[in-house]
């Protein structure tokens, strides 16, 4: 008589394998904390030695240091002095200095390499409508250089893309008309 011994043996898969609870669960986590409040006490206490040790770099105060404070006063401070040293909002000496900045790239660009070419266009064309769409018309900018420079160069470029069409070359004097206005606006952000 032979005997059937495979229904009794069993091999135990990953899925039914599982992990024992046991009675020492609690200390595990009790000495996890324990050893990442320790770990967090000494480097703490490493951080504060090596600090205090250093000596730190002496500099000359002037009006335009004011330490810490000052640079956490300027995160927060809606307005930027400019270079001429007037007060103008950070949104909008930021979205001038990118039309500057992607205009004069446009206009530097060869035209005859047309992917490269469309490429800082479309750039440009972009933050010009950006800035056009948040400045135009606003009290805060409108009496200020740099804004009626960057409209007189915009309002030339588009004067003459109106007049040749999307696609016409643009010549070198009005082309040399821009830079000069982008350059004067430049100089009063």
């Amino acid at each position: 008589m032979a005997l059937n011994l495979a229904p009794k043996i069993s091999v135990p898969n990953i899925n039914s394998m599982e992990r024992p609870q046991t009675k020492f669960e609690p200390s595990f986590s009790r000495r996890r904390r324990i050893i990442a409040r320790t770990t967090t006490a000494t480097l703490l206490a490493v951080l504060t030695f090596n600090c205090i040790s250093t000596p730190l770099p002496v500099r000359a105060e002037s009006d335009e240091d004011q330490g810490v404070a000052g640079a956490i006063k300027s995160l927060f401070d809606p307005n930027e002095k400019t270079k001429s040293g007037k007060v103008l909002p950070k949104a909008y000496v930021k979205s001038a200095r990118e039309v500057v900045k992607t205009l004069r790239e446009s206009l530097k660009e060869d035209p005859r390499d047309v992917a490269k070419f469309r490429r800082t266009a479309d750039s440009a064309k972009e933050s010009i409508r950006d800035y056009l769409s948040n400045w135009r018309g606003q009290e805060k900018v409108a009496g200020e250089e740099s804004y009626m420079e960057l409209e007189k160069a915009i309002r030339a470029l588009a004067s003459f893309y109106s007049k040749a069409g999307p696609s016409a070359p643009l010549p070198e004097e009005i082309k040399n008309e821009i830079l000069n206005d982008l350059s004067t606006a430049e100089e009063f952000l």
